[in-house]
């Protein structure tokens, strides 16, 4: 079950990738999916909550969460 969320996860980012989508959080330590994996950030875990995914990268002491609403839009805000 993680490794079909970690494949959910892998084709949503590289939809979002794909669609270069700005949607973005308010939050003012907001960034990319694609941003954060570029800087480093490894995705550890994913999670389902009913009709979006939410996906959890870490680098070192920071961490993100990058919520999917569908295949092209998505959020991220740091969580630490």
């Amino acid at each position: 079950m993680p490794r079909m969320l970690l494949m959910i996860a892998a084709v949503l980012f590289a939809a979002n990738m794909q669609a270069q989508d700005s949607g973005v959080s308010s939050s003012s330590s907001s960034s990319s999916m694609g941003d954060l994996i570029k800087q480093g950030y490894e995705i550890k875990s994913t999670v389902s909550n009913g009709s979006k995914l939410i996906v959890f990268l870490q680098k070192d002491n920071s961490a993100y969460a990058c919520e999917f609403t569908s295949l092209t839009s998505s959020r991220c805000g740091s969580i630490n």
